[in-house]
């Protein structure tokens, strides 16, 4: 290397150096924009970016500064609040409980407004070093995190984008006035703020810290302010992991559960309904290493909550893979999250980045298994039976009319190739549209339904046939709620959450549906 350049690099890691160990307690406005300004280029020298550091930069690095000192508190204060004081003198007593009444107070000196102006976000960072720094206790956990060295962004993230940071402007944009931006940014909604792991592991911790953060917001906080608790980095990252894991399992899963003591919960449509798979985990317990989860598929669309339920599902996953099983539902699609409302939902709470989150979401769909099998005698789906491969029509018949197939084997269906967006008509993967629409009847046979575009009918007989042949005791689908029922005398209502469709010689056949109070109102509650 040119040793003027080496020369003037090493000059830069020396003023990166002494910014870093600066603090700005004692500068006015400018002296600070000056320093952070400075510290951009050197950084930029360092790491031979050759472009110009512009004022957004500057406001950009001192956002991420109060979002990294507030967040770092929030995790002192869960911290120490969970530490067992037994043992502790009245000195070290007092230093912990100072330690989290200063983390209390980084937190609650939150502006709430809106940040549009630079000399706004250093006084924010000011204010906060000014609690960091008081009554002694420099030298504490709580300072080491604050420092405007590490508390502005590192490296290549100087230069991104806009994706995981408060957009302010479009928060004022999309609520229309200076309240709901107040509100969206809020010391609650700071303190909630959710994370990605630094080292990619998601913990059970983590995960039930996603699941009370999601219940919170869920009713106290704006749609629209979503995306500043959940940052799309955090979608992206969760999405990644859990859709790697996915697209490695079959179509048709096996869940191993030996064990005394192990038991498998099988769950049906969920449609968005956050709260009440809460509920479900509160009274049934979480997925642990004796108790295994099966998910028949619709976890969005008509509820409110679609997005929360999809994360936290993911979340399970990627912490617990061989514990909880996610299978494919048929709203699990373009054309059905468009239709009844995830895509909407997805747009409300993630703005100019909506479409590129819900892409996101629908190639994570498209990994999802069909169909399992629970200790080699129970089989569950979203729908229910499909057509042998051979009596796959190859093209789309130009009239729908009823006529008998034949059942299908699950040899056949785990040579389906189920990464889809839509369902097809016609050839071999025409299964995979039978899997997720078929529904249960009280008439022998298995035919296509005349009245409705997807899936077949199919009859107890087959049921039956199913059962011996694959030497299985129990089905256990999905599919209809309530609303679906209304009318069908022959099937059970589904008022309880479930109904005997079929009852044969070999084994039983179950509807499951568990969305309790099913539609709900699509809309979210905001104090």
């Amino acid at each position: 290397m040119d040793p003027h350049k080496e020369r003037i690099k090493t000059g830069c890691h020396k003023i990166l150096d002494g910014i870093n160990s600066m603090s700005l307690v004692n500068l006015d406005d400018q002296q600070v924009h000056s320093l952070v300004m400075m510290r951009e280029i050197a950084r930029g020298v360092v790491d031979d970016q050759n472009r110009k550091v512009t004022r957004n930069d500057v406001i950009r690095a001192l956002r991420r500064s109060i979002l990294k000192m507030v967040c770092a508190s929030r995790d002192i204060i869960r911290l120490l609040s969970r530490m067992s004081y037994e043992g502790l003198d009245d000195q070290q007593m007092n230093l912990v409980l100072r330690m989290k009444e200063i983390a209390h107070r980084i937190i609650d000196k939150q502006p709430r407004v809106a940040i549009t102006r630079p000399n706004l976000l250093v006084e924010q960072v000011r204010v906060l070093q000014v609690a960091l720094l008081d009554e002694g206790m420099r030298d504490s956990p709580v300072v080491e995190s604050s420092k405007i060295g590490d508390a502005l962004i590192d490296g290549d993230q100087s230069m991104s984008n806009d994706d995981d940071m408060l957009d302010v402007e479009h928060v004022l944009r999309f609520e229309n006035g200076m309240n709901v931006a107040q509100e969206s940014l809020s010391p609650s909604c700071f303190q909630q703020f959710l994370l990605w792991p630094p080292d990619d592991c998601i913990t059970l911790e983590w995960v039930q810290d996603m699941m009370s953060t999601f219940e919170h917001v869920s009713q106290k906080v704006l749609p629209s302010a979503f995306c500043n608790i959940v940052p799309t980095i955090l979608v992206d990252k969760l999405t990644d992991a859990a859709s790697s894991i996915l697209c490695e399992e079959p179509n048709c899963v096996e869940v191993d559960c030996e064990g005394e003591d192990s038991r498998v919960i099988v769950v049906g449509d969920i449609h968005g309904q956050f709260h009440d798979l809460l509920s479900l985990f509160k009274h049934a317990g979480v997925p642990s290493e004796s108790q295994f989860y099966v998910f028949n598929g619709n976890y969005v669309g008509k509820g409110a909550w679609g997005i929360e339920v999809l994360l936290v599902l993911l979340a399970w996953k990627v912490l617990m893979p061989h514990r909880i099983y996610l299978l494919c539902g048929n709203h699990e699609s373009r054309y059905y999250t468009g239709r009844y409302g995830f895509e909407n939902e997805v747009w409300t709470k993630y703005g100019k980045q909506g479409e590129y989150v819900y892409n996101k979401f629908l190639e994570c769909f498209k990994v999802l298994p069909l169909a399992s099998v629970i200790a080699n005698c129970v089989y569950t789906t979203h729908g229910g039976f499909f057509r042998s491969k051979h009596s796959a029509p190859s093209r789309k018949p130009k009239h729908r009319k009823t006529q008998r197939v034949d059942l299908g084997s699950l040899a056949e269906l785990s040579e389906v190739k189920r990464a889809r967006i839509g369902s097809p008509y016609e050839g071999p993967n025409i299964l995979l549209t039978d899997i997720l629409w078929s529904k249960p009847s009280k008439r022998n046979g298995l035919r296509e339904n005349a009245g409705r575009k997807y899936g077949l009918w199919w009859g107890p007989d087959c049921t039956e046939a199913f059962l011996k042949r694959h030497n299985l005791k129990l089905i256990i689908r999905s599919h209809e709620g309530p609303d679906a029922r209304a009318g069908q005398d022959d099937f059970g209502n589904m008022m309880i959450g479930y109904s005997l469709d079929h009852d044969v010689e070999s084994g039983k056949l179950y509807t499951l549906f568990s969305a309790p109070d099913y539609p709900q109102v699509h809309m979210c509650i905001c104090n």
